[in-house]
Order: structure tokens, then sequence, then C-alpha cells
């Protein structure tokens, strides 16, 4: 399995593993969000119902209880996932407590330049990976993968043409892949086509065995044409951050523009202009070398922002 390679950018690290020239693996961390697997040292708030923490910067749901301890009391805990992006008081990072001495389970990965010369990332698919976040949807030989996120599950339906059985086998790899490359955890539902015979049914789960790292588990393909799965959740998936979309068209226009030399204005959707923070705008001023300005322009899409120069 190749390593993680990580890009440092402007509000964000992109994650990414790379076989055979494309991108199979990704993953997003926003800056200044918790990390899953790093420590922090946290004041208990409440024990019941459900045990919550703060760090005074962030607060921490812990589904495991709060290890004894009293409202009021510190505790150092281990994040066990991010805060998935939305209101809902669920959406908060996750943690547990540990003891004192406990190692921090924060991944590796190998550094590459940003921005640089030759642009890895976009060699192998960056753009197209955020264009199928943003749109939730994903070609295949034969069909399409339609992703929804709900707040019980990601829900992947697949459409098409041809045998139903051909386009079952093609779809179930294709889910496989899709699931790795845009980070999707927790409870997962593949919707295939109706499909008849037990021997095929099972030859999709194997499909899918065969696309997925380990550990999932996942239930057999039902006659109805329904697999699930799930899979550990440490972060959000590509698509659920996409949701925010002036957030997220936001920080990958300053991913284009970071390519750029001398001073430049963002010609943006207002939506966008409004999610680009000052010391975003401050950072990518020393990357290019020259001033940063600011242009909305309401006749643009929202992801049709571009660096212009002056």
């Amino acid at each position: 399995m190749p390593d993680w390679l990580v890009e440092r950018g402007i509000g964000e690290e992109r994650w990414v593993r790379i076989a055979n020239g494309e991108i199979t693996d990704a993953r997003i961390h926003l800056d200044g969000s918790p990390r899953a697997g790093e420590l922090r040292e946290v004041r208990i708030k409440e024990v019941r119902p459900q045990a919550l923490a703060s760090d005074g910067a962030s607060e921490f749901l812990l589904p495991g209880g709060a290890g004894g301890r009293h409202e009021g009391a510190k505790a150092l805990i281990e994040v066990t996932r991010e805060p998935i992006p939305g209101a809902e008081p669920w959406k908060r990072p996750l943690g547990r407590v540990v003891e004192a001495g406990t190692v921090s389970a924060l991944p590796t990965g190998n550094d590459i330049p940003f921005p640089a010369p030759d642009d890895l990332l976009e060699a192998a698919g960056w753009s197209d990976l955020l264009e199928e976040a943003r749109s939730g949807t994903i070609a295949f030989p034969g069909g399409t993968l339609r992703v929804s996120v709900t707040p019980a599950m990601t829900l992947i339906d697949v459409d098409g043409t041809g045998r139903a059985e051909d386009l079952a086998r093609s779809a179930a790899r294709a889910a496989a892949a899709a699931i790795r490359r845009h980070a999707i955890g927790g409870s997962i539902g593949i919707d295939f086509p109706t499909i008849s015979g037990r021997e095929l049914r099972q030859k999709l789960g194997e499909l899918i065995d065969a696309g997925l790292e380990k550990p999932f588990e996942r239930t057999a393909v039902n006659g109805f044409g329904f697999l699930q799965i799930v899979r550990p959740r440490r972060g959000p998936s590509l698509f659920e951050l996409a949701a925010d979309r002036p957030g997220f068209e936001a920080r990958a226009l300053l991913r284009r523009a970071a390519r750029q030399v001398g001073s430049i204005r963002l010609a943006c959707h207002p939506a966008v202009a409004a999610a680009l923070r000052p010391e975003w705008l401050d950072q990518l001023g020393r990357q290019v070398g020259g001033n940063v300005g600011l242009r909305e322009d309401a006749s643009l899409a929202i992801s049709g922002g571009h660096a212009e120069r002056l």
C-alpha cells in the first residue's frame, strides 16, 4: 500500500495515496480542527446523560464516559473522531479519556512541496475528486454512482444501463473505490439494481471485500439489492466537507491561486468571498510574493472563482 503524501495548504492539509498515477485514498484536514489520534487536556463539563468536555477551544463528546471523573475535573483525552460539518450537537468531535503517558496516535505521511512546479495532486486527479464531492455523482463504465449524505448513513445509489448483472459488478468495484477515495466512514448503504441469484449477490460482496481496506463489517446483498457497510469514522468524508460549499470552494480557490506569482486579485462568488479569512489571504500573499485583492462577482458560479493577474 502506498504511503500517505501530505500537502500542507492554506486552511487545510490534503492527504492522499497515489497508485498507478491516480488517487486511491484522500482525506482533508481543516486547520485548527481537532485531529483524530491527537491528545488534548480538557476539563469535564457534563457527566450525564453523555459526558462532555472542553479544552477551551472545542467541545468533545465522550461516548465512553468521563472515566469516573466529576464535573470540573481535568482529564487527558484522545480525539477519536474529528468534527463533522453541521450544527447538530452529535457532529462535535469525539474523544475518550486516557491515562497520563499515553502516546499520540496521529497519522504520519510524507510531506510534498506546496506550491511546487509540478502539481502532483492535480496530475493524479485532484480537481476531478473535488468535482465528485461537489456533485455527489461518480461515473464508472456503464453507469453512475449517486452519493447522498444523511444523518443516519451515506447512501450510494447505482444508476446505469445494460444487463443488471454486469452493472452491479462494475458498480461494486466503483463503490468500493469511491468509499476509499472520499474517506467515507460510519454506516454506508449501497443500493444495487435488483438482482436474482445467491451466487451473484455473494460475488458482489466479495468485490466489496477486495476493494476496501480492513477493518470494516458488511451485510450480504439482500434480495432487493441493498448492502450495508460499517467502517471506522475518524473524520468527515469529502462529501460532508463539500456540504459547506463556501468554505470548500474558498480553500479550493486558494489552492489554485497559490501557483500564481506576483500581485493577484481573487474573483469569486460573494459567499466564497465571505468565507475567505484574512489570515488565509495574508498567507496567500506571502506564497505568491505580492498583494492579494478580492473582487466579488455574483454572476460567477460558487465553484467558478479564479485568480486575476494585476
